[in-house]
Protein backbone atom coordinates (compact mmCIF):
# COMPACT_ATOMS: atom_id res chain seq x y z
CA UNK A 1 0.00 0.00 0.00
CA UNK A 2 1.53 3.30 -1.11
CA UNK A 3 2.01 5.93 1.62
CA UNK A 4 1.07 9.53 0.85
CA UNK A 5 1.03 12.56 3.17
CA UNK A 6 -1.09 15.65 2.43
CA UNK A 7 -0.59 18.93 4.29
CA UNK A 8 -3.70 21.09 4.32
CA UNK A 9 -7.34 19.99 4.66
CA UNK A 10 -8.98 22.62 2.51
CA UNK A 11 -10.80 22.29 -0.80
CA UNK A 12 -7.98 20.50 -2.63
CA UNK A 13 -6.15 18.63 0.14
CA UNK A 14 -9.17 17.08 1.86
CA UNK A 15 -10.77 15.98 -1.41
CA UNK A 16 -7.57 14.42 -2.68
CA UNK A 17 -7.13 12.62 0.65
CA UNK A 18 -10.63 11.16 0.44
CA UNK A 19 -10.22 10.15 -3.19
CA UNK A 20 -6.94 8.39 -2.45
CA UNK A 21 -8.37 6.75 0.67
CA UNK A 22 -11.19 5.28 -1.39
CA UNK A 23 -8.57 4.04 -3.87
CA UNK A 24 -6.79 2.01 -1.21
CA UNK A 25 -3.85 4.32 -0.49
CA UNK A 26 -2.44 4.84 3.01
CA UNK A 27 -3.02 8.56 3.46
CA UNK A 28 -2.01 10.84 6.31
CA UNK A 29 -3.83 14.17 6.31
CA UNK A 30 -2.33 17.03 8.35
CA UNK A 31 -4.05 20.28 9.27
CA UNK A 32 -3.28 23.07 11.72
CA UNK A 33 -6.88 22.90 12.98
CA UNK A 34 -9.37 20.23 13.97
CA UNK A 35 -12.71 19.78 12.24
CA UNK A 36 -14.44 21.46 15.18
CA UNK A 37 -12.06 24.42 15.09
CA UNK A 38 -12.63 24.86 11.36
CA UNK A 39 -16.40 24.68 11.75
CA UNK A 40 -16.47 27.34 14.48
CA UNK A 41 -13.74 29.56 13.03
CA UNK A 42 -13.76 32.39 10.51
CA UNK A 43 -14.99 32.02 6.96
CA UNK A 44 -12.18 31.09 4.60
CA UNK A 45 -13.46 32.12 1.20
CA UNK A 46 -16.28 33.26 -1.01
CA UNK A 47 -16.80 30.13 -3.00
CA UNK A 48 -19.31 29.17 -5.62
CA UNK A 49 -18.92 25.76 -7.23
CA UNK A 50 -19.96 25.64 -10.87
CA UNK A 51 -21.21 22.50 -12.56
CA UNK A 52 -17.88 21.33 -14.02
CA UNK A 53 -16.29 21.43 -10.55
CA UNK A 54 -19.36 19.75 -9.02
CA UNK A 55 -18.91 16.94 -11.55
CA UNK A 56 -15.29 16.62 -10.40
CA UNK A 57 -16.50 16.31 -6.79
CA UNK A 58 -18.83 13.52 -7.84
CA UNK A 59 -15.98 11.78 -9.68
CA UNK A 60 -13.86 11.81 -6.51
CA UNK A 61 -16.74 10.77 -4.27
CA UNK A 62 -16.53 13.99 -2.25
CA UNK A 63 -19.81 15.65 -3.27
CA UNK A 64 -21.99 16.58 -0.30
CA UNK A 65 -25.03 14.98 -1.93
CA UNK A 66 -27.02 14.94 1.30
CA UNK A 67 -27.07 18.72 1.31
CA UNK A 68 -27.83 18.93 -2.40
CA UNK A 69 -30.61 16.33 -2.30
CA UNK A 70 -32.27 17.90 0.75
CA UNK A 71 -32.65 21.21 -1.02
CA UNK A 72 -30.83 23.05 1.74
CA UNK A 73 -28.27 24.34 -0.76
CA UNK A 74 -30.00 26.54 -3.36
CA UNK A 75 -29.23 25.92 -6.99
CA UNK A 76 -27.76 29.01 -8.65
CA UNK A 77 -29.15 28.96 -12.16
CA UNK A 78 -28.05 32.21 -13.77
CA UNK A 79 -25.70 35.18 -13.66
CA UNK A 80 -26.97 38.74 -13.77
CA UNK A 81 -24.39 41.28 -14.92
CA UNK A 82 -24.53 45.04 -14.53
CA UNK A 83 -21.83 47.43 -15.76
CA UNK A 84 -22.17 51.08 -14.77
CA UNK A 85 -20.68 53.21 -17.53
CA UNK A 86 -21.77 56.14 -19.71
CA UNK A 87 -24.36 53.78 -21.13
CA UNK A 88 -25.16 51.21 -18.38
CA UNK A 89 -25.29 47.56 -19.37
CA UNK A 90 -27.54 45.05 -17.67
CA UNK A 91 -28.58 41.53 -18.63
CA UNK A 92 -29.05 38.03 -17.23
CA UNK A 93 -28.22 34.64 -18.76
CA UNK A 94 -28.67 31.05 -17.58
CA UNK A 95 -25.88 28.71 -16.56
CA UNK A 96 -25.78 25.38 -18.40
CA UNK A 97 -25.95 23.58 -15.05
CA UNK A 98 -26.75 24.86 -11.55
CA UNK A 99 -23.96 26.14 -9.33
CA UNK A 100 -23.98 25.72 -5.55
CA UNK A 101 -22.26 27.34 -2.61
CA UNK A 102 -21.53 25.67 0.72
CA UNK A 103 -19.41 27.45 3.31
CA UNK A 104 -15.94 25.90 3.25
CA UNK A 105 -16.11 25.59 7.02
CA UNK A 106 -18.90 23.03 6.59
CA UNK A 107 -17.20 21.21 3.73
CA UNK A 108 -13.70 20.93 5.19
CA UNK A 109 -14.99 19.83 8.61
CA UNK A 110 -17.22 17.16 7.07
CA UNK A 111 -14.48 15.90 4.77
CA UNK A 112 -12.10 15.54 7.72
CA UNK A 113 -14.72 13.71 9.76
CA UNK A 114 -15.51 11.40 6.84
CA UNK A 115 -11.81 10.68 6.37
CA UNK A 116 -11.35 9.86 10.07
CA UNK A 117 -14.52 7.73 10.22
CA UNK A 118 -13.14 5.60 7.39
CA UNK A 119 -9.95 4.94 9.37
CA UNK A 120 -7.83 7.75 7.96
CA UNK A 121 -4.76 9.04 9.78
CA UNK A 122 -5.57 12.69 10.61
CA UNK A 123 -3.07 14.79 12.54
CA UNK A 124 -3.37 18.31 13.90
CA UNK A 125 0.06 19.80 13.26
CA UNK A 126 1.45 23.14 12.18
CA UNK A 127 3.87 21.76 9.63
CA UNK A 128 7.28 23.42 9.30
CA UNK A 129 9.96 22.94 6.62
CA UNK A 130 11.88 20.70 9.07
CA UNK A 131 8.79 18.52 9.54
CA UNK A 132 8.40 18.34 5.77
CA UNK A 133 11.89 16.87 5.53
CA UNK A 134 10.92 14.17 8.02
CA UNK A 135 7.67 13.44 6.18
CA UNK A 136 9.46 13.25 2.84
CA UNK A 137 11.74 10.54 4.26
CA UNK A 138 8.81 8.51 5.62
CA UNK A 139 6.32 8.80 2.76
CA UNK A 140 6.53 8.00 -0.94
CA UNK A 141 4.82 11.27 -1.81
CA UNK A 142 4.26 14.48 0.17
CA UNK A 143 1.71 16.96 -1.17
CA UNK A 144 1.44 20.50 0.17
CA UNK A 145 -1.99 22.03 -0.41
CA UNK A 146 -1.65 25.14 1.73
CA UNK A 147 0.33 28.25 0.95
CA UNK A 148 0.31 29.55 4.52
CA UNK A 149 3.44 30.11 6.59
CA UNK A 150 7.00 29.11 5.80
CA UNK A 151 6.13 26.06 3.75
CA UNK A 152 4.38 28.24 1.19
CA UNK A 153 7.77 29.72 0.26
CA UNK A 154 9.19 26.33 -0.73
CA UNK A 155 7.64 26.66 -4.17
CA UNK A 156 9.38 29.40 -6.20
CA UNK A 157 7.26 31.97 -8.03
CA UNK A 158 6.89 31.33 -11.75
CA UNK A 159 7.45 34.80 -13.20
CA UNK A 160 6.31 33.80 -16.69
CA UNK A 161 2.88 32.78 -15.35
CA UNK A 162 2.56 35.58 -12.77
CA UNK A 163 2.09 38.98 -14.47
CA UNK A 164 1.26 40.83 -11.21
CA UNK A 165 3.71 41.54 -8.41
CA UNK A 166 1.15 43.16 -6.10
CA UNK A 167 -2.58 42.87 -5.28
CA UNK A 168 -5.01 44.18 -7.88
CA UNK A 169 -8.02 44.32 -5.57
CA UNK A 170 -8.75 44.85 -1.89
CA UNK A 171 -11.18 42.15 -0.84
CA UNK A 172 -14.03 42.10 1.68
CA UNK A 173 -16.45 39.24 2.34
CA UNK A 174 -19.59 39.04 4.49
CA UNK A 175 -22.01 36.18 5.06
CA UNK A 176 -25.42 37.66 5.93
CA UNK A 177 -28.75 36.16 6.89
CA UNK A 178 -31.07 35.77 3.90
CA UNK A 179 -33.99 37.36 5.78
CA UNK A 180 -32.06 40.49 6.74
CA UNK A 181 -33.77 43.33 4.89
CA UNK A 182 -34.52 42.29 1.29
CA UNK A 183 -31.20 40.54 0.81
CA UNK A 184 -32.56 37.45 -0.94
CA UNK A 185 -33.81 39.55 -3.83
CA UNK A 186 -34.22 43.09 -5.12
CA UNK A 187 -35.73 45.80 -3.00
CA UNK A 188 -39.28 46.91 -3.57
CA UNK A 189 -38.12 50.27 -4.89
CA UNK A 190 -35.45 48.83 -7.17
CA UNK A 191 -35.40 49.72 -10.83
CA UNK A 192 -37.63 47.64 -13.13
CA UNK A 193 -34.63 45.84 -14.60
CA UNK A 194 -33.26 45.00 -11.16
CA UNK A 195 -36.66 43.87 -9.96
CA UNK A 196 -36.65 41.02 -12.48
CA UNK A 197 -33.57 39.50 -10.88
CA UNK A 198 -34.22 36.34 -8.89
CA UNK A 199 -32.71 35.13 -5.66
CA UNK A 200 -31.14 32.10 -7.32
CA UNK A 201 -28.79 34.20 -9.47
CA UNK A 202 -25.29 35.48 -9.01
CA UNK A 203 -25.71 39.24 -9.22
CA UNK A 204 -22.45 40.82 -10.37
CA UNK A 205 -22.01 44.59 -10.60
CA UNK A 206 -18.99 46.35 -12.09
CA UNK A 207 -18.03 50.02 -11.85
CA UNK A 208 -14.96 50.74 -14.03
CA UNK A 209 -12.11 52.24 -12.05
CA UNK A 210 -13.89 51.54 -8.76
CA UNK A 211 -14.36 47.80 -8.46
CA UNK A 212 -16.92 45.04 -8.32
CA UNK A 213 -19.62 43.69 -6.03
CA UNK A 214 -21.25 40.30 -6.36
CA UNK A 215 -23.70 38.37 -4.28
CA UNK A 216 -25.24 34.90 -4.34
CA UNK A 217 -27.12 32.50 -2.05
CA UNK A 218 -25.46 29.69 -0.13
CA UNK A 219 -25.41 27.55 2.99
CA UNK A 220 -23.34 28.43 6.04
CA UNK A 221 -22.91 26.93 9.52
CA UNK A 222 -26.08 28.61 10.77
CA UNK A 223 -28.21 27.78 7.74
CA UNK A 224 -29.10 29.61 4.51
CA UNK A 225 -27.18 32.80 3.83
CA UNK A 226 -26.24 35.30 1.20
CA UNK A 227 -22.63 36.09 0.32
CA UNK A 228 -21.57 39.71 -0.12
CA UNK A 229 -18.25 40.02 -1.96
CA UNK A 230 -16.49 43.35 -2.54
CA UNK A 231 -13.53 43.75 -4.90
CA UNK A 232 -12.16 47.27 -4.77
CA UNK A 233 -9.46 48.62 -7.08
CA UNK A 234 -6.37 49.11 -4.91
CA UNK A 235 -6.04 52.80 -4.02
CA UNK A 236 -9.52 53.50 -5.40
CA UNK A 237 -12.68 54.74 -3.70
CA UNK A 238 -13.57 51.23 -2.41
CA UNK A 239 -10.19 50.81 -0.69
CA UNK A 240 -11.72 51.76 2.67
CA UNK A 241 -11.21 48.82 4.99
CA UNK A 242 -7.97 49.51 6.89
CA UNK A 243 -9.70 51.14 9.88
CA UNK A 244 -12.32 48.40 10.27
CA UNK A 245 -11.89 46.70 13.64
CA UNK A 246 -14.90 44.42 14.24
CA UNK A 247 -17.19 42.27 12.08
CA UNK A 248 -20.08 44.67 12.71
CA UNK A 249 -17.95 47.62 11.63
CA UNK A 250 -17.09 45.72 8.45
CA UNK A 251 -20.77 45.14 7.70
CA UNK A 252 -21.57 48.82 8.29
CA UNK A 253 -18.73 49.86 5.98
CA UNK A 254 -20.04 47.40 3.38
CA UNK A 255 -23.47 49.02 3.45
CA UNK A 256 -21.87 52.47 3.05
CA UNK A 257 -19.96 51.27 -0.03
CA UNK A 258 -23.15 49.82 -1.48
CA UNK A 259 -24.96 53.13 -1.04
CA UNK A 260 -22.03 55.07 -2.55
CA UNK A 261 -21.13 52.87 -5.51
CA UNK A 262 -23.84 50.22 -6.00
CA UNK A 263 -27.08 52.02 -5.08
CA UNK A 264 -29.14 49.53 -7.10
CA UNK A 265 -28.05 46.86 -4.57
CA UNK A 266 -28.12 48.95 -1.39
CA UNK A 267 -31.84 48.42 -0.79
CA UNK A 268 -31.40 44.67 -1.04
CA UNK A 269 -29.29 44.64 2.12
CA UNK A 270 -31.08 47.14 4.37
CA UNK A 271 -31.17 45.62 7.85
CA UNK A 272 -28.66 42.92 6.89
CA UNK A 273 -27.28 40.86 9.79
CA UNK A 274 -24.16 38.70 9.88
CA UNK A 275 -24.81 34.99 10.16
CA UNK A 276 -22.25 34.42 12.95
CA UNK A 277 -19.21 35.90 14.67
CA UNK A 278 -16.84 34.46 12.04
CA UNK A 279 -18.80 35.61 9.00
CA UNK A 280 -16.39 38.29 7.70
CA UNK A 281 -13.05 38.28 5.93
CA UNK A 282 -10.68 40.98 4.66
CA UNK A 283 -7.59 40.60 2.52
CA UNK A 284 -5.47 41.44 -0.49
CA UNK A 285 -4.30 38.72 -2.84
CA UNK A 286 -1.45 38.93 -5.33
CA UNK A 287 -2.41 36.47 -8.09
CA UNK A 288 0.55 34.10 -8.25
CA UNK A 289 1.55 30.86 -9.95
CA UNK A 290 4.43 28.92 -8.44
CA UNK A 291 6.52 25.96 -9.46
CA UNK A 292 4.69 22.82 -8.36
CA UNK A 293 7.89 21.07 -7.26
CA UNK A 294 9.55 22.19 -4.04
CA UNK A 295 13.03 21.05 -3.07
CA UNK A 296 13.74 20.76 0.65
CA UNK A 297 17.01 21.36 2.46
CA UNK A 298 17.75 17.64 2.54
CA UNK A 299 17.24 17.31 -1.22
CA UNK A 300 13.84 15.62 -0.94
CA UNK A 301 10.97 16.82 -3.14
CA UNK A 302 7.43 17.84 -2.22
CA UNK A 303 4.55 18.45 -4.60
CA UNK A 304 2.39 21.61 -4.51
CA UNK A 305 -1.39 21.56 -4.97
CA UNK A 306 -4.20 24.12 -5.01
CA UNK A 307 -3.57 27.57 -3.55
CA UNK A 308 -0.01 26.56 -2.67
CA UNK A 309 0.90 26.88 -6.35
CA UNK A 310 -2.04 28.58 -8.13
CA UNK A 311 -3.45 31.53 -6.19
CA UNK A 312 -6.22 33.29 -8.08
CA UNK A 313 -8.03 36.53 -7.35
CA UNK A 314 -11.66 35.73 -6.31
CA UNK A 315 -13.12 38.06 -8.97
CA UNK A 316 -14.36 35.21 -11.17
CA UNK A 317 -15.08 32.75 -8.36
CA UNK A 318 -12.52 30.26 -9.64
CA UNK A 319 -10.56 29.54 -6.44
CA UNK A 320 -12.56 26.58 -5.10
CA UNK A 321 -13.24 25.36 -8.63
CA UNK A 322 -9.51 25.40 -9.45
CA UNK A 323 -8.73 23.57 -6.21
CA UNK A 324 -11.29 20.86 -6.91
CA UNK A 325 -10.20 20.36 -10.52
CA UNK A 326 -6.55 20.23 -9.42
CA UNK A 327 -7.39 17.53 -6.86
CA UNK A 328 -9.10 15.49 -9.58
CA UNK A 329 -6.18 15.84 -12.00
CA UNK A 330 -3.72 14.82 -9.27
CA UNK A 331 -5.89 11.89 -8.16
CA UNK A 332 -6.16 10.53 -11.70
CA UNK A 333 -2.41 10.93 -12.25
CA UNK A 334 -1.51 9.17 -8.98
CA UNK A 335 -3.76 6.25 -9.83
CA UNK A 336 -2.33 5.98 -13.34
CA UNK A 337 1.20 5.97 -11.88
CA UNK A 338 0.70 2.54 -10.37
CA UNK A 339 3.84 1.45 -8.52
CA UNK A 340 6.26 3.73 -10.35
CA UNK A 341 8.12 6.34 -8.27
CA UNK A 342 6.71 9.83 -7.77
CA UNK A 343 9.79 11.58 -9.12
CA UNK A 344 10.36 15.15 -10.32
CA UNK A 345 9.43 14.32 -13.91
CA UNK A 346 6.10 12.86 -12.80
CA UNK A 347 5.36 15.87 -10.60
CA UNK A 348 6.13 18.33 -13.37
CA UNK A 349 4.09 16.39 -15.90
CA UNK A 350 1.11 16.04 -13.54
CA UNK A 351 1.01 19.77 -12.81
CA UNK A 352 1.50 20.53 -16.50
CA UNK A 353 -1.53 18.38 -17.33
CA UNK A 354 -3.62 20.39 -14.88
CA UNK A 355 -2.16 23.68 -16.08
CA UNK A 356 -2.71 22.96 -19.76
CA UNK A 357 -6.06 21.27 -19.23
CA UNK A 358 -7.61 23.79 -16.84
CA UNK A 359 -5.44 26.06 -14.71
CA UNK A 360 -3.98 28.35 -17.36
CA UNK A 361 -7.39 29.23 -18.76
CA UNK A 362 -8.89 30.12 -15.37
CA UNK A 363 -5.84 32.16 -14.42
CA UNK A 364 -5.53 34.09 -17.68
CA UNK A 365 -9.26 34.82 -17.83
CA UNK A 366 -9.35 36.06 -14.23
CA UNK A 367 -6.21 38.14 -14.66
CA UNK A 368 -7.69 39.75 -17.75
CA UNK A 369 -10.88 40.70 -15.91
CA UNK A 370 -8.75 42.52 -13.33
CA UNK A 371 -7.69 44.90 -16.11
CA UNK A 372 -9.78 47.62 -17.80
CA UNK A 373 -12.12 46.37 -20.54
CA UNK A 374 -10.86 46.65 -24.10
CA UNK A 375 -13.09 47.92 -26.90
CA UNK A 376 -14.07 44.52 -28.28
CA UNK A 377 -14.92 43.31 -24.75
CA UNK A 378 -17.14 46.34 -24.18
CA UNK A 379 -18.89 45.50 -27.44
CA UNK A 380 -19.38 41.89 -26.35
CA UNK A 381 -20.96 42.95 -23.07
CA UNK A 382 -23.15 45.57 -24.74
CA UNK A 383 -24.38 43.30 -27.53
CA UNK A 384 -25.17 40.55 -25.02
CA UNK A 385 -28.06 42.63 -23.70
CA UNK A 386 -29.82 42.14 -27.05
CA UNK A 387 -28.68 38.61 -27.87
CA UNK A 388 -29.38 35.88 -25.30
CA UNK A 389 -27.09 33.32 -26.95
CA UNK A 390 -24.17 35.74 -26.72
CA UNK A 391 -24.95 36.45 -23.06
CA UNK A 392 -25.08 32.71 -22.36
CA UNK A 393 -21.71 32.30 -24.10
CA UNK A 394 -20.14 34.91 -21.82
CA UNK A 395 -21.69 33.38 -18.70
CA UNK A 396 -20.41 29.92 -19.69
CA UNK A 397 -16.88 31.14 -18.93
CA UNK A 398 -17.63 31.13 -15.20
CA UNK A 399 -18.30 27.39 -15.32
CA UNK A 400 -15.54 26.57 -17.80
CA UNK A 401 -13.06 29.38 -18.55
CA UNK A 402 -11.74 27.44 -21.55
CA UNK A 403 -14.91 28.37 -23.44
CA UNK A 404 -13.80 32.03 -23.40
CA UNK A 405 -10.92 31.35 -25.79
CA UNK A 406 -9.95 32.91 -28.07
CA UNK A 407 -12.85 35.30 -28.54
CA UNK A 408 -12.65 37.12 -25.19
CA UNK A 409 -9.04 38.09 -25.91
CA UNK A 410 -8.92 38.62 -29.67
CA UNK A 411 -10.99 41.26 -31.53
CA UNK A 412 -11.28 39.24 -34.75
CA UNK A 413 -12.33 36.10 -32.90
CA UNK A 414 -14.77 38.20 -30.85
CA UNK A 415 -16.48 39.44 -34.00
CA UNK A 416 -16.81 35.88 -35.32
CA UNK A 417 -18.13 34.67 -31.98
CA UNK A 418 -20.73 37.45 -31.79
CA UNK A 419 -21.93 36.69 -35.31
CA UNK A 420 -22.24 32.97 -34.55
CA UNK A 421 -24.20 33.59 -31.34
CA UNK A 422 -26.52 36.04 -33.11
CA UNK A 423 -27.22 33.33 -35.67
CA UNK A 424 -28.00 30.96 -32.80
CA UNK A 425 -30.75 33.34 -31.68
CA UNK A 426 -32.45 33.03 -35.08
CA UNK A 427 -32.15 29.24 -35.35
CA UNK A 428 -35.21 27.03 -35.83
CA UNK A 429 -34.61 25.41 -32.42
CA UNK A 430 -33.20 26.66 -29.15
CA UNK A 431 -29.56 25.80 -29.88
CA UNK A 432 -28.63 24.93 -26.30
CA UNK A 433 -31.66 22.68 -25.89
CA UNK A 434 -31.14 21.04 -29.29
CA UNK A 435 -27.49 20.39 -28.47
CA UNK A 436 -28.60 18.83 -25.19
CA UNK A 437 -31.02 16.55 -27.04
CA UNK A 438 -28.28 15.45 -29.47
CA UNK A 439 -26.02 14.81 -26.48
CA UNK A 440 -28.31 11.98 -25.40
CA UNK A 441 -26.67 9.88 -28.11
CA UNK A 442 -23.57 8.44 -26.43
CA UNK A 443 -20.44 8.53 -28.57
CA UNK A 444 -16.79 7.73 -28.37
CA UNK A 445 -14.28 10.57 -28.32
CA UNK A 446 -11.60 11.04 -30.96
CA UNK A 447 -8.75 13.40 -31.67
CA UNK A 448 -8.38 13.96 -35.41
CA UNK A 449 -4.84 14.83 -36.43
CA UNK A 450 -2.98 15.93 -39.53
CA UNK A 451 0.17 17.82 -40.47
CA UNK A 452 0.04 21.38 -41.82
CA UNK A 453 1.79 22.54 -44.97
CA UNK A 454 4.50 24.17 -42.82
CA UNK A 455 5.08 20.96 -40.87
CA UNK A 456 3.08 21.87 -37.75
CA UNK A 457 1.20 19.10 -35.97
CA UNK A 458 -2.54 19.83 -36.02
CA UNK A 459 -5.29 18.19 -33.98
CA UNK A 460 -8.82 18.72 -32.70
CA UNK A 461 -11.23 16.77 -30.53
CA UNK A 462 -14.30 15.39 -32.30
CA UNK A 463 -17.08 12.93 -31.57
CA UNK A 464 -18.65 13.27 -35.02
CA UNK A 465 -16.96 10.11 -36.34
CA UNK A 466 -18.50 7.04 -37.91
CA UNK A 467 -17.75 4.24 -40.33
CA UNK A 468 -19.27 4.59 -43.81
CA UNK A 469 -18.26 1.60 -45.94
CA UNK A 470 -16.41 -1.67 -45.65
CA UNK A 471 -15.49 -1.90 -49.33
CA UNK A 472 -13.83 0.41 -49.94
CA UNK A 473 -13.01 1.10 -46.26
CA UNK A 474 -14.44 4.59 -45.66
CA UNK A 475 -14.99 6.67 -42.52
CA UNK A 476 -16.18 10.22 -41.95
CA UNK A 477 -15.95 13.04 -39.43
CA UNK A 478 -17.41 16.54 -39.34
CA UNK A 479 -15.39 19.63 -38.29
CA UNK A 480 -17.14 22.96 -37.80
CA UNK A 481 -16.62 25.67 -40.39
CA UNK A 482 -15.41 28.08 -37.70
CA UNK A 483 -12.76 25.68 -36.43
CA UNK A 484 -9.36 27.45 -36.41
CA UNK A 485 -7.71 24.30 -37.78
CA UNK A 486 -10.09 23.77 -40.70
CA UNK A 487 -7.76 25.36 -43.23
CA UNK A 488 -4.96 22.96 -42.27
CA UNK A 489 -7.22 19.96 -42.86
CA UNK A 490 -8.39 21.39 -46.19
CA UNK A 491 -4.78 21.65 -47.38
CA UNK A 492 -3.75 18.19 -46.13
CA UNK A 493 -4.04 14.98 -48.12
CA UNK A 494 -4.37 12.72 -45.05
CA UNK A 495 -5.79 12.71 -41.54
CA UNK A 496 -5.84 10.24 -38.66
CA UNK A 497 -8.67 9.34 -36.31
CA UNK A 498 -7.36 8.56 -32.81
CA UNK A 499 -10.05 6.93 -30.64
CA UNK A 500 -9.24 7.89 -27.06
CA UNK A 501 -8.95 5.49 -24.15
CA UNK A 502 -10.99 6.06 -20.99
CA UNK A 503 -7.93 7.47 -19.16
CA UNK A 504 -7.23 10.02 -21.93
CA UNK A 505 -9.92 12.55 -21.00
CA UNK A 506 -7.10 15.03 -20.38
CA UNK A 507 -6.16 14.78 -24.06
CA UNK A 508 -9.77 15.28 -25.06
CA UNK A 509 -9.91 18.57 -23.19
CA UNK A 510 -6.44 19.56 -24.37
CA UNK A 511 -7.27 19.19 -28.06
CA UNK A 512 -10.68 20.85 -27.62
CA UNK A 513 -9.15 24.06 -26.25
CA UNK A 514 -7.24 26.66 -28.30
CA UNK A 515 -3.50 26.61 -27.66
CA UNK A 516 -0.28 27.47 -29.46
CA UNK A 517 0.87 23.85 -29.17
CA UNK A 518 -1.90 21.36 -28.43
CA UNK A 519 0.63 18.53 -28.60
CA UNK A 520 2.68 19.81 -25.64
CA UNK A 521 3.36 16.92 -23.29
CA UNK A 522 1.82 14.28 -25.57
CA UNK A 523 3.59 11.22 -26.92
CA UNK A 524 3.15 10.54 -30.63
CA UNK A 525 4.49 8.42 -33.44
CA UNK A 526 4.64 9.40 -37.10
CA UNK A 527 2.17 7.91 -39.53
CA UNK A 528 1.45 8.18 -43.25
CA UNK A 529 2.47 11.53 -44.76
CA UNK A 530 3.93 12.55 -41.39
CA UNK A 531 0.57 12.54 -39.57
CA UNK A 532 0.99 12.39 -35.76
CA UNK A 533 -0.60 9.37 -34.08
CA UNK A 534 -1.41 9.59 -30.36
CA UNK A 535 0.15 6.91 -28.18
CA UNK A 536 -2.29 5.06 -25.95
CA UNK A 537 -5.35 5.40 -28.19
CA UNK A 538 -7.52 2.28 -28.30
CA UNK A 539 -7.55 2.50 -32.11
CA UNK A 540 -6.10 4.68 -34.88
CA UNK A 541 -7.21 5.00 -38.50
CA UNK A 542 -4.88 6.64 -41.02
CA UNK A 543 -6.96 8.00 -43.88
CA UNK A 544 -6.59 9.69 -47.25
CA UNK A 545 -9.19 12.41 -47.79
CA UNK A 546 -11.36 11.36 -50.73
CA UNK A 547 -14.19 13.94 -50.54
CA UNK A 548 -15.56 16.91 -48.65
CA UNK A 549 -19.22 17.88 -48.47
CA UNK A 550 -20.78 21.14 -47.34
CA UNK A 551 -23.25 20.52 -44.51
CA UNK A 552 -24.67 23.66 -42.90
CA UNK A 553 -22.22 25.00 -40.35
CA UNK A 554 -20.01 21.90 -40.65
CA UNK A 555 -18.05 20.09 -43.34
CA UNK A 556 -18.27 16.32 -43.86
CA UNK A 557 -14.86 14.76 -44.45
CA UNK A 558 -14.82 11.28 -45.99
CA UNK A 559 -11.57 9.38 -45.80
CA UNK A 560 -10.38 6.05 -47.15
CA UNK A 561 -8.58 4.04 -44.47
CA UNK A 562 -5.07 3.16 -45.67
CA UNK A 563 -3.82 1.76 -42.37
CA UNK A 564 -5.29 1.05 -38.96
CA UNK A 565 -4.31 -0.32 -35.57
CA UNK A 566 -6.28 -1.30 -32.50
CA UNK A 567 -4.75 -2.33 -29.19
CA UNK A 568 -8.08 -2.69 -27.42
CA UNK A 569 -8.96 -1.33 -24.01
CA UNK A 570 -11.79 0.75 -22.59
CA UNK A 571 -12.75 3.76 -24.73
CA UNK A 572 -13.64 7.23 -23.49
CA UNK A 573 -17.39 7.87 -23.79
CA UNK A 574 -19.23 11.19 -24.03
CA UNK A 575 -22.90 11.48 -23.09
CA UNK A 576 -25.09 14.28 -21.82
CA UNK A 577 -22.21 16.75 -21.85
CA UNK A 578 -20.03 14.58 -19.59
CA UNK A 579 -17.32 11.95 -19.91
CA UNK A 580 -18.13 8.38 -18.96
CA UNK A 581 -16.37 5.01 -18.79
CA UNK A 582 -17.88 1.92 -20.34
CA UNK A 583 -19.25 -0.93 -18.23
CA UNK A 584 -20.84 -4.25 -19.12
CA UNK A 585 -24.62 -4.17 -19.08
CA UNK A 586 -25.98 -6.12 -16.06
CA UNK A 587 -28.22 -8.19 -18.36
CA UNK A 588 -25.21 -9.66 -20.18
Amino acid sequence: MRKIAIIGAGESGAQLALGLQRGGYAVTLLSDRSAAQIRTGKVMSSQCMFSTALDAEAHMGTALTGFYDSGSVPGITSIRLRVDAEEPIEWEAPLDGPARSIDQRIKSALWIETFVAAGGDFRIEKVTPRMLEELARDYELVIVSTGKGEIGQIFPRDKAKSPFDRPQRVLALNYVKPDGGASAGPAADASPSSASSSGDAIRMSMVPGVGEFFTFPGLTVTGPCRMMVFEGVVGGPMDRWTDVGTPQEQLERSLEILRDHFPHEAGNFEGAELTDDGATLLGRITPTVRSAVGELGNGELVFGLGDAVVLNDPLTGQGSNNATLAAKYYLDSIVRRGQQPFDRHWMERTFDEFWRGWGQWAVEWTNDLLKPRRDHQKTLLTEAAEHPALAAGIVAGFDDPRTSYPWWFDPTAAADFMQARKEDDTSVFDVRDFRGALGQFATGVTVVTTVAADGRKVGMTANSFTSVSMEPPLVLWCPGKRSPSLGDFENATHFAINILASDQHVLSRQFATPAIDKFAGTETTEGIAGIPLLDGAVATFQCRTVSRHDAGDHVIYVGEVESYKHDGGAPLVFHGGKYHATASHPDF
